[in-house]
């Protein structure tokens, strides 16, 4: 595609406004592909957006998770409170009991699950 002199001078103008590149795109009559490459081939800024500005993560040292300890995390990773459990591990699982039993879901066969639905409906109408 070939960028007319007035659109460049556009694109540079809307690039340094918040607005998205799928914008700036409809209003150039472009993709949103289009303007990001034009802007990275003139050396325009990247645009960071509220989106893909994720929340600041708190480093942490890899030794509160060692393979033989629960790396199930407990917290907001953003607060200097997070870490991970710590507990022992089932072996050949990375979580301690607790929390295998929260991350693996046993999935019942067809009929098991009727006979559990069959169940349920019978202490409903008890």
């Amino acid at each position: 595609m070939s960028w007319t002199d007035i659109q460049v001078t556009e694109l540079r103008k809307l690039w340094s406004e918040p607005h998205t590149a799928a914008q700036i795109g409809r209003k150039l009559g472009v993709s949103k592909n289009a303007v990001i490459g034009k802007a990275y081939r003139l050396g325009l800024p990247p645009k960071r957006g509220e989106r893909q500005k994720g929340p600041r993560l708190v480093a942490t040292s890899p030794a509160l998770s060692t393979p033989r300890s629960c790396a199930w995390p407990v917290g907001d990773p953003t607060n200097s409170d997070f870490h991970f459990c710590g507990s022992s591990v089932v072996t050949g699982r990375p979580y301690c009991s607790e929390h295998c039993a929260v991350a693996y879901t046993h999935y019942r066969s067809e009929a098991e699950a009727t006979v559990a639905t069959e169940k349920a409906v019978k202490e409903a109408v008890a």
